[in-house]
């Protein structure tokens, strides 16, 4: 499945999409940065609370197909503007972490 696939499956709102066709392969859940550098995988969706630009980075770091900020929360513009330019997909819904990811294993995600 590609993000934009999922984002039209889902409804998720795009933040910053400069590669929307980019394939998902998988997801990690967690909100502490050196745990996604460890444990995430290429292709990898991002589910996580943290909208700060330090998110990009590790995006980037990893190589993960797109960021979810999950329940609502919001980017911060420096990492609206950093994903903009460095490429990475940032997506925004108010579903809370385990409800998506429910959802996302049903989908064989």
């Amino acid at each position: 499945m590609t993000v934009k696939e999922l984002v039209d499956q889902f409804d998720l709102e795009v933040i910053a999409g400069p590669d929307l066709q980019k394939e998902i392969d998988g997801a990690y859940i967690g909100d502490l940065l050196s745990n996604v550098m460890a444990r995430a995988e290429k292709g990898n969706l991002w589910l996580t609370v943290q909208g700060h630009q330090n998110v990009v980075a590790v995006a980037l770091l990893v190589e993960l197909s797109a960021v979810i900020l999950v329940e609502d929360f919001d980017y911060e513009e420096n990492a609206i503007q950093k994903a903009c330019q460095k490429g990475v997909n940032l997506l925004k819904t108010g579903k809370k972490s385990y409800d998506l990811a429910c959802s996302l294993y049903e989908s064989n995600i």
